[in-house]
């Protein structure tokens, strides 16, 4: 360094020398990049730097291969909503025509939210609380709140795979033991249990045998050990799964995320070989475009198109944080949101192909039955012979003929009609029954399979199928708290998640005692739905209000190496956020509008009956909301009025592997100006080298990216971020 320089007029002197940023940068000698080392400690040796950056790759995994990263991210976003949920969505509002609210939602709503998730995960290689601390810290509780959330969900979602260990061990024999209605002794003479013969063997055995349900959520009824233990099973391979964080979750994706379509392509060709499956998926597709101008079929498409690609809970910014920079996180989005969206069609095709057969043999039985009371009526004169067209044959009566023969006894006996308790026994009213959730899995769907030839092992394929779909999901679900919860407080991987997943078992205990499914249903219902959409408004807002879409565009350009669409930046500023808003106002309002309830088992009645929560249980529904929704006020009062650190202007960076990697640490808002103007030569940084990067159209110099500001301190990001061919 020239000897008039300032830096070393100030070794030799004790007069206070001001200098500027500039002044420093002007004075450097040339540096060798590769072999600087930027940090706040400063004057490392260059052996300890790489053991440091040896450190730093030991803390942050990546993943093995592009294929796994894509598996992972479809077995989080491909769930149980995909199979049992958007097949009723797409029956109840309007067949074929709902497939287009969906999918013009899935284009203006999920994808763009779904690649922001992405891109600020991969760009800035943290979970979700530290993305949204450095992003905003104002906004930091969005982070907390996300794993609030997913804490909250994977509590009942692993009870659900419980439940599907439960029926998967119960499936290796032969016949299916919810095929019958068991009989019981009434002293010497053996009768059908009546609680069954009252409602039907599959609804039985799951609200009997499986959960031995309370009459209501009042009644606990005390542990089902069963049940208890299927949870256990359940939580110890989520456990395994986690253990070693991608690195064994990862390798569990391979199996968790391919075997649910070969399951699914295996149902579907043996599903369109049934009878009757072609009458299923045909009342499915024939649209009903009346149904497309009805605001509740877009809220409902809104909220599955929301939910089915896991947005807001973290678990898609976790697993994105573990890729390089350079990734095309726009093709993953792209990618795994279509493949989300035609999964969906493929369960739909498979449901309602099953279905159909169910469906044609349950109108067979009414046709039976029905059959059976009009010869009663023939054989007591109650009814004339006259009435029965001469071409009708009871011994081989088809369900045309029935319709033929009820439709002249209705005409006739109009006065009489109902005193004689004939059903019309139509195809279309099977088909119109609406099923969804458990009532799809563990009732209607396996009551269709005891009719098909080996049953057993089509009942074991669609419960391992549930098992690895739910799996998926929960493994992305934990990690949207592990990671973020490692990341932060820097715990160890292995004692954290052992200890996740124990305490989760012992509060999942609510959900395995006889009242249990109620809380399922409590949890399902409240304690996502809102404070997640507030979550993704927030992280929507964050992204594109306060930190600046067009400096967010401008970084993801520098990160992919091109310019996305125009598409995205309107989308982020105005389409999504106002989609959001609107669907927020309609999801509080139908909290307003539907009295708090659920469908109780009443065994007497051995039917379903809605009831209201008790008042103790509308205080735990609206604890989880507030809870789950009170990170965010809370951190923003601390960190608005400064009553704690929000830890946004705290930096170090290391060159590491040809590019440089910023770090968090606790600086105050004057240390890095003395780290800058250090009285040690060694910890005066080098100069960023010089580089110009594409700014898109519009842009008048290539110093305008560094220059702008970028959190609390811009340049730091950009040193942070810049790409591997650029030094």
């Amino acid at each position: 360094m020239p000897k008039n320089s300032k830096v070393t007029q100030r070794e030799h002197s004790s007069e206070h020398v001001t200098e500027s940023v500039a002044d420093l940068l002007a004075h450097q000698e040339p540096v060798d990049y590769k072999r600087s080392v930027l940090n706040v400690t400063g004057g490392e040796s260059w052996d300890k730097q790489k053991e440091g950056e040896e450190d730093l790759d030991a803390e942050r995994p990546a993943w093995n291969s592009k294929l796994q990263y894509i598996l992972a991210q479809i077995g989080y976003s491909v769930g149980l909503g995909n199979v049992w949920r958007f097949p009723y969505l797409c029956q109840k509002n309007g067949g074929g025509a709902y497939l287009v609210p969906y999918l013009v939602l899935l284009i203006i709503i999920g994808l763009p939210l779904f690649f922001l998730e992405l891109a600020v995960g991969q760009r800035i290689r943290r979970g979700s609380i530290g993305v949204w601390n450095y992003i905003c810290p104002r906004l930091g509780g969005i982070g907390y709140a996300s794993c609030l959330v997913c804490f909250f969900v994977g509590l009942y979602y692993n009870v659900i795979i419980g439940w599907s260990i439960f029926y998967f061990f119960k499936s290796f024999q032969y016949p299916l033991p919810w095929s019958e209605c068991p009989l019981v002794k009434n002293g010497s003479v053996a009768v059908v249990e009546t609680e069954c013969e009252r409602s039907s063997a599959t609804t039985y055995f799951w609200y009997r045998e499986a959960l031995d349900i309370s009459n209501s959520i009042s009644e606990s009824g005390g542990l089902n050990w069963k049940m208890t233990l299927c949870l256990l099973v359940a939580w110890s391979l989520v456990g395994l799964a986690m253990i070693k964080g991608i690195q064994s979750s990862g390798k569990v994706m391979y199996f968790s995320s391919l075997f649910p379509y070969l399951v699914l392509v295996c149902f579907l060709v043996r599903g369109l070989l049934l009878r009757g499956a072609v009458d299923g998926i045909m009342h499915m597709f024939t649209p009903k475009l009346d149904k497309m101008l009805d605001p509740q079929v877009w809220r409902e498409a809104a909220t599955q198109v929301f939910f089915a690609l896991g947005l807001g809970f973290g678990g898609v910014i976790a697993f994105s944080s573990y890729n390089k920079q350079d990734n095309n996180c726009h093709f993953d989005a792209t990618l795994v949101s279509f493949i989300n969206f035609f999964t969906s069609v493929l369960a739909t095709l498979v449901v309602f192909a099953v279905l159909g057969f169910k469906a044609n043999i349950m109108n067979e039985k009414c046709v039976v039955e029905n059959a059976e009371k009009i010869l009663g009526y023939l054989n007591t004169n109650v009814l004339s012979h006259d009435l029965i067209p001469p071409h009708v044959n009871f011994s081989h009566l088809t369900a045309k003929d029935y319709n033929e023969m009820y439709r002249v006894i209705m005409t006739v006996k109009e006065g009489h009609f109902k005193e004689l308790g004939l059903d019309a026994c139509l195809l279309e009213d099977e088909l119109n029954k609406s099923v969804q959730g458990t009532g799809l899995a563990f009732i209607a769907f396996t009551e269709a399979m005891t009719h098909f030839p080996a049953s057993p092992f089509w009942s074991v394929m669609f419960f391992l199928m549930l098992i690895n779909l739910g799996l998926g999901s929960m493994i992305g679900t934990m990690s949207g708290i592990t990671t973020p919860i490692i990341d932060t407080f820097k715990v160890r991987k292995e004692v954290f998640t052992v200890g996740c997943c124990i305490f989760a078992f012992l509060v999942g205990l609510i959900f395995v005692q006889r009242s249990g499914n109620y809380f399922v249903t409590m949890f399902d219902d409240y304690s996502a739905t809102l404070p997640l959409t507030v979550v993704v408004i927030l992280e929507n807002v964050a992204v594109a209000w306060i930190y600046g879409t067009k400096k967010f565009m401008q970084e993801l350009t520098e990160m992919l190496g091109f310019r996305p669409y125009q598409f995205y930046y309107y989308t982020w500023k105005y389409v999504s956020p106002i989609c959001m808003a609107v669907l927020m106002t309609a999801s509080i309002i139908q909290l307003g509008v539907s009295p708090p309830g659920y469908s109780a088992w009443i065994r007497e009645e051995a039917a379903e009956k809605f009831l209201f929560y008790p008042t103790w249980a509308m205080a735990i529904l609206i604890s989880l909301i507030i809870l789950a929704s009170l990170p965010l006020p809370l951190v923003f009062i601390l960190r608005q009025f400064h009553l704690v650190s929000d830890g946004s202007n705290a930096l170090s960076v290391t060159y590491k592997k040809g590019r440089m990697m910023k770090d968090i640490s606790n600086l105050e808002d004057n240390d890095e100006t003395r780290f800058i103007l250090s009285k040690v030569p060694s910890e005066t940084p080098s100069p960023m080298p010089t580089h110009r990067s594409y700014l898109g159209p519009g842009s008048n110099s290539p110093m305008e990216m560094s220059s702008a500001p970028n959190g609390r301190y811009g340049s730091g990001y950009l040193l942070a971020s810049t790409p591997e061919s650029e030094l």
